[in-house]
């Protein structure tokens, strides 16, 4: 499929947090179970004990429940301190990998992230469906952790 077919499908948020770009892209990474809303953006929800950002290409993003039991999100393709992480999203075993890419731009005193979300036509005919649950997702997520980064 062209990108000009797929473009509509994208899911891109952009937010300004009032912390350095080194400051943002630790608390994304490493300080991710501070913030993410595990209560309406996980698997086991009220479960949930932490959520893990391996930082490292080849590392897995997933949440841990208090009883130990794991459910995998995503895998990290690539890991570039402090401006840039890919990852394979994978929250749905029984669907295809989508692809979620995090930019983190100095802006003034403050850093803008980037999502941009892609790879919804392997959902086929139910793609739309798909990427308008994440659209909206993304803005409770990214409110999160503006909220944590001040």
């Amino acid at each position: 499929m062209s990108a000009e077919l797929s473009a509509p499908l994208a899911v891109r948020k952009s937010i300004v947090v009032k912390a350095p770009i080194e400051r943002a892209f630790e608390l994304f990474t490493e300080g991710i179970a501070s913030w993410w809303p595990t209560g309406s953006h996980s698997i086991h929800e009220d479960e949930v004990e932490t959520v893990v950002l391996e930082s490292r290409e080849g590392g897995r993003l997933y949440e841990r429940t208090r009883n130990g039991e794991e459910a995998h999100w995503a895998d990290v393709r690539v890991f570039e301190p402090p401006t840039r992480i890919l990852l394979d999203w994978r929250v749905n075993p029984q669907r295809p990998a989508t692809e979620l890419e995090i930019r983190f731009v100095a802006e003034g005193e403050g850093t803008r992230v980037e999502i941009l979300h892609t790879g919804w036509e392997a959902y086929g005919e139910t793609a739309a469906e798909g990427r308008d649950g994440y659209d909206t997702g993304w803005d409770v997520v990214l409110g999160r952790y503006a909220e944590a980064a001040g």
